[in-house]
């Protein structure tokens, strides 16, 4: 699907204040200056190399600014390559046939189209200025993995998490998820927060982690040669 022509004509400078993602960029990106000494510098500056997150400015991340929900769908959708290629629709959809608060025509609204359209759910009154929180971060970004067909159909064992009982209960299966593939971390007292506000760089690095985890997934399996 072609994106609205308004969206073209956004300029540069708009993409990057507002923008956490823009899609794959292949040329060399100058590194970040604000994120040494912050927990998986190594893999925000990596997506950055690719073209999959960009700074506030060309030297800057920010890496501890709270992600809202148009950053968090854009991110998502553009970090798993979430896509309508193999959709026909009749009439072209838009995101205020679906979404009272999502506005037709401006830099993250294709991002929610390809996300509904993609297995994300989403409520009729998303508020796309809203902050994320871990849990709901944690439960789009698990949704989209799902829609590309990389959640192995296994039982999990459950992860100890010391502050479960804060966890919305649909957000539960996501959240364990998220932790038994790695995706996920707590903090150092076994804490998942999912009610903080998820950060610039705690969704890159989740991002990262979902990406590394996908490649893996999706990869060629070798079998083992039976022993003799």
């Amino acid at each position: 699907m072609k994106k609205n022509n308004k969206l073209a004509a956004l300029t540069a400078g708009a993409l990057l204040t507002l923008s956490l993602s823009a899609g794959p960029i292949h040329a060399a990106q100058a590194g970040f200056t604000d994120i040494q000494g912050i927990a998986g510098a190594d893999k925000i500056e990596s997506l950055h190399q690719d073209g999959l997150i960009k700074g506030v400015s060309d030297s800057l991340f920010k890496p501890e600014q709270e992600l809202n929900t148009a950053q968090g769908i854009q991110l998502i959708t553009d970090g798993l390559d979430l896509n309508l290629d193999t959709i026909r629709f009749v009439k072209e959809p838009l995101p205020s046939d679906s979404f009272s608060h999502v506005k037709d025509g401006v830099w993250y609204s294709d991002a929610f189209i390809r996300a509904k359209y993609n297995g994300i759910k989403m409520s009729d009154d998303i508020d796309p200025s809203k902050a994320l929180t871990r849990e709901q971060y944690t439960l789009f970004l698990m949704q989209g993995i799902e829609a590309k067909g990389g959640l192995p159909m296994i039982n999990i064992k459950p992860v100890d998490i010391t502050d479960e009982q804060e966890l919305t209960p649909e957000y539960q299966g996501a959240v364990q998820r998220s932790l038994v593939l790695k995706i996920n971390t707590l903090d150092a007292d076994g804490n998942f927060n999912p009610k903080d506000t998820i950060t610039r760089a705690e969704a890159a690095v989740m991002m990262y982690n979902a990406k590394e985890y996908m490649e893996d997934f999706n990869a060629p399996k070798i079998p083992e040669t039976p022993e003799k």
